[in-house]
């Protein structure tokens, strides 16, 4: 930041510095509009646009106004490979873009966030050796934590997609708490030396050590809290390409780091809240690994009762108010345009629909908002857990569709359970519900869901799109 100031104060100070600061001015403020933008599913495309094009016009800038200490700007052989860097990078991100499935896009989010992480890591390694680098500590930390966001969201990337399995916490934690005193220890040893550029091979090993733990740290993290990782990761990487801004002394890439990482924390103290968990225990706690239920059956005192496809279509056709609330299974089915079909044949009906949406839902902060824009579906349509509990009890049918966590009445009424206080949709409440599902197999936090006994609950077997297609038909035979 000194650096910065000395600019602006120095005698030579061009037209061409005024144009390049102004630009990055004039970047930040198109970051905050991108960030209100996307604050709104209706908006969120234009709010991309503007961060975009904030972070373009700023690399533009920067690659032909940028000049060092003696006055050179950037050789144009250096601006050939960083245009055509940016070439590939957009080519292959527009290719796997238009391939992706839905069912992917979480572990789509980690594998990008990994990237991010990686760059700002590689920054850390170039320019610790670097002699006029005079910020060794935020150069340290954008090593640490950028190598830890890489890491971590490449262990994210593959549970998420299924490529590895689970694992309890139980000594792991003590592991990583090593881990992270061990990295704080070797960092602070290398600031105190009189010379801490003699001592590259420990940062090569502080490198190593960022990298296991960001692997330890994330691996025994249980499925249902994969939303909160996946937002804490972000919010590193922001943090990480903030510490790269201080080493160049950037403000783009200083305030751009500084957006992200807010509003990554941000979300995921959201997260936290949304499933009444402290951050902690969220790192610590491993909850959601899979497995591990017990069976509620016999407390319920009841068993599972199935509906026809005739009689639930009956149902919904006679309905004033049908509430629907997705989950993964809607997204693994691909189910997202044939609800929507669904949703307006209902509607013609004069039935009035609506979607139920709860913060974790899904894989990802947002994902079933994605999943029925993808759709379609109009944003009005889209109602937040805490609103669309204040009515529920007025809702004469509730259609959960490959959900089962963010529906689980043990949440308040079974203490003991691991999910309980945790805020749901209240489903059970409703006057009917109609569980979509494969089978009665348990959900990704590995507990099972007593609403499935309920005596106002009827369960529709078989694959979500199979199953709303044929409920499609028959609505349009009655």
């Amino acid at each position: 930041m000194e650096k910065i100031l000395q600019t602006f104060s120095g005698s030579q100070f061009t037209t061409g510095d005024a144009i390049l600061e102004f630009s990055y001015l004039l970047a930040a403020i198109m970051f905050v509009v991108g960030l209100k933008f996307l604050s709104h599913p209706e908006t969120a495309r234009k709010g991309n646009f503007w961060a975009a094009t904030a972070m373009g016009m700023a690399m533009l800038t920067t690659m032909l106004l940028h000049k060092d200490d003696s006055g050179q700007g950037i050789a144009w052989a250096n601006i050939v490979i960083i245009v055509a860097t940016i070439i590939v990078g957009a080519t292959v991100g527009l290719i796997i873009s238009k391939k992706i499935k839905m069912t992917a896009m979480p572990e789509l989010v980690s594998f990008f966030n990994a990237t991010g992480g990686a760059a700002s890591a590689l920054v850390g390694l170039l320019e610790f050796g670097n002699p006029l680098n005079e910020s060794l500590l935020v150069t340290l930390l954008g090593l640490i934590i950028g190598s830890i966001a890489f890491s971590g969201s490449m262990i994210a990337y593959g549970k998420l997609s299924g490529k590895l399995g689970n694992m309890k916490a139980g000594i792991m934690k003590y592991i990583n708490i090593i881990l992270l005193l061990g990295l704080i220890g070797v960092t602070t040893f290398v600031l105190l030396q009189p010379v801490p550029q003699e001592y590259a091979l420990l940062v090569y090993g502080l490198f190593a050590l960022s990298l296991l733990y960001g692997i330890l740290f994330v691996y025994p993290i249980g499925g249902a809290d994969m939303p909160v990782v996946i937002s804490l990761l972000n919010s590193l990487t922001g943090v990480a390409a903030a510490m790269a801004g201080f080493i160049y002394h950037n403000l783009a890439m200083i305030l751009g780091g500084i957006f992200v990482g807010a509003a990554g924390s941000i979300l995921t103290l959201l997260m936290c809240k949304a499933m009444n968990r402290s951050l902690l225990s969220v790192i610590l706690g491993g909850f959601g690994g899979g497995g591990g239920g017990t069976a509620i059956a016999g407390e319920q005192g009841g068993n599972i009762k199935e509906v026809s496809l005739t009689d639930a279509a009956v149902l919904l056709s006679y309905s004033k108010s049908v509430v629907i609330v997705p989950g993964y299974g809607l997204a693994v089915s691909q189910a997202q345009h044939t609800i929507h079909e669904m949703e307006k044949i209902l509607e013609e009906k004069g039935v009035n629909v609506r979607f139920g949406i709860h913060p974790v839902a899904g894989r990802m902060p947002g994902h079933m908002n994605v999943l029925l824009a993808e759709a379609d579906v109009s944003y009005e349509k889209l109602i937040e857990m805490d609103e669309i509990n204040k009515d529920i009890t007025n809702t004469d049918v509730v259609i959960v569709v490959g959900a089962n966590d963010v529906v689980n009445p043990a949440a308040h009424e079974t203490p003991g359970s691991p999910i309980y206080g945790m805020p749901v949709i209240n489903a059970s409440s409703a006057k009917n519900v109609i569980v979509m599902k494969r089978g009665m197999g348990q959900g990704y936090a590995g507990i099972e869901n007593p609403l499935f006994f309920k005596n106002n609950t009827r369960m529709l077997f078989g694959n979500a799109k199979d199953s709303i297609q044929k409920l499609i038909r028959e609505i349009n035979a009655l």
